[in-house]
């Protein structure tokens, strides 16, 4: 290819790396990473002759972007959401999305992507619009529930057939069926309509201007990471989380195994490699805690995952075939989602405190002593 279609390739893949890192700051910013994830391969087909195909290098690479940009969107959840219904409903669609994922790549059937529909996408939409005015407690289960359930089926349900079953492309059907398009239209103007006349007038006043950037935390974040390193330094890691990194890091490894080439490890293995990983950052984290710092930095991560991921591949491949690229890319991705969850998983905690003592059974006297005693050790 000319260096022309290299820069385009290239920015474009630098795009939707780089722009999904916003949406934990502006959530609504998965709107752009959505655009881009609809045009890249307009712009590809118009302006290279790269192979877009089924079969094709770029698919693989769409697809492990799609699901990096949602992940880190699930990421955003746990920093910025004040319901905990909403929170609770939104995990459950992205595991499950994220199982779908997972059992399309290894099995090649495009029916899963059906059964198990993007919904997490536009219901974190749905909510990004509602906390641009409103207080997201308003709503109750209930309504989370049913607004996960009316997007599952009149909006998933319909796109995941027309992409992935009927296999059609909106561009070519609109060229052999005009009528289609000026349908479309007049749906989009009779929503806008309903929208306008009948839905705005009936909205409650709202609870705050405008904001595109996300609701204040509990507390300043370094509070909540205080907090967490002194529960390292003590010793009282959370199994739940440490299960949770372990299901997400796998689940998203085994998909990327499966796309990414030269990755000849099985699930199992790749499960149990990223156990391996997530127990060892889980191992350093509370070293650096113990030191009074809890502030490893990113780069240092990355570097010690990439030497776990050498030493671990080791056992699949020899030395001379270690594919340093996609190994690297693989630090990366573990990397980010782990300094991602530890950052933003005790602002969870703090916000949620009482619900979580609840649930694990832990006394608010026992909480709250866990929260003062940083403070006190200044």
């Amino acid at each position: 290819m000319a260096a022309g279609e290299w820069a385009l390739i290239v920015a474009i893949v630098l795009a939707r790396l780089l722009v999904p890192l916003l949406i934990p700051r502006v959530p609504l910013t998965i709107v752009v990473a959505l655009v881009l994830d609809a045009v890249d391969n307009s712009l590809l087909a118009a302006l290279t002759d790269v192979d877009l195909g089924p079969d094709g290098p770029y698919q693989n690479v769409d697809k492990a972007l799609d699901v990096y940009y949602l992940a880190i969107a699930y990421m955003a959840t746990l920093r910025n959401w004040t319901s905990l219904p909403a929170i609770r409903v939104g995990q459950f669609l992205f595991y499950y999305r994220l199982v779908g994922v997972l059992a399309f790549e290894l099995l090649d059937e495009r029916a899963m992507l059906f059964v198990f529909p993007n919904t997490f996408e536009y219901y974190f939409i749905a909510y990004s619009i509602l906390a641009l005015r409103y207080d997201p407690r308003r709503v109750g289960a209930r309504g989370w529930v049913a607004t996960a359930a009316s997007i599952w089926v009149f909006v998933k349900l319909p796109q995941e057939y027309w992409i992935h079953i009927a296999q059609l492309d909106f561009t070519d059907t609109v060229a052999e069926h005009p009528w289609f398009g000026v349908l479309c239209a007049l749906g989009l103007l009779a929503l806008a309509a309903i929208a306008q006349f009948a839905v705005r007038p009936r909205l409650p006043a709202p609870d705050h201007a405008p904001t595109v950037t996300a609701g204040p935390l509990p507390e300043p974040i370094a509070d909540c990471r205080v907090r967490h390193a002194y529960r390292l330094r003590r010793g009282e890691g959370d199994w739940n989380e440490f299960a949770e990194k372990v299901c997400l890091l796998a689940l998203i490894s085994n998909v990327f195994a499966e796309i990414l080439p030269n990755v000849e490890a099985r699930p199992t293995e790749i499960a149990l490699a990223v156990t391996a990983i997530v127990a060892a950052n889980w191992a350093i984290s509370a070293w650096d805690a113990r030191r009074h710092s809890a502030e490893l930095g990113f780069a240092a991560l990355l570097a010690a995952n990439l030497a776990l991921i050498y030493l671990i591949s080791r056992f699949f491949t020899a030395a001379e075939n270690f594919p340093l690229a996609t190994a690297l890319f693989f630090a990366f991705l573990i990397t980010l989602m782990i300094w991602l969850y530890d950052v933003y998983r005790p602002v969870f905690d703090s916000r949620f405190q009482a619900a979580r003592s609840i649930i694990t059974g832990t006394s608010g006297s026992n909480r709250a002593q866990s929260t003062v005693a940083p403070s006190r050790s200044k």
